[in-house]
């Protein structure tokens, strides 16, 4: 109830009861005294009302409440921390292989002329191989059939 409407309603009750006075004159005194003690009665009921009002949403209890949530919520925002941490760490983890693979494939890729260089190289030294063993079995086939060795036996330096 707002000051002025509790104004506006005593004042009210202050005309009844002038005019219970007024027209009880004739009667007894106990009849103002029982209006008298009615309107002191609905006074103090008022004020006890707003004062439980005011105490209901005072700030203090607004904070007891508040305290409470806070109580009974934080275990929970706690344990959805605890998830939230070990799932960001699982996640960086996987990340982590992954741009390490990425970056493997990467190089590989760059790589393929290194590939190239050696496919060429070795194919060279195949040819010479092939090269120095026709030259040699040339020269084989010439001293074998020119030379002949210790013993009656003709010499192979073969490799």
């Amino acid at each position: 109830m707002t000051t002025e409407t509790r104004k506006e309603q005593e004042s009210a009750d202050t005309a009844r009861a002038g005019l219970a006075v007024r027209f009880s004159l004739g009667r007894s005194p106990c009849v103002m005294e029982d209006q008298e003690m009615q309107l002191k009665v609905r006074r103090v009921t008022d004020k006890f009302t707003e004062s439980m009002y005011v105490l209901a949403n005072e700030p203090s209890v607004a904070l007891y409440r508040l305290q409470e949530h806070v109580r009974r919520s934080l275990p929970e925002l706690v344990q959805h921390k605890t998830d939230m941490q070990s799932w960001e760490e699982q996640s960086q983890g996987a990340i982590y292989t992954v741009e390490y693979a990425c970056s493997a494939v990467k190089s590989m890729t760059n790589s393929s002329m290194y590939f190239k260089n050696i496919d060429s190289l070795l194919r060279q030294a195949i040819s010479l191989k092939e090269q120095i063993s026709n030259s040699q079995g040339r020269r084989k086939r010439t001293i074998d059939s020119g030379v002949p060795k210790e013993g009656g036996e003709k010499h192979n330096s073969g490799m």
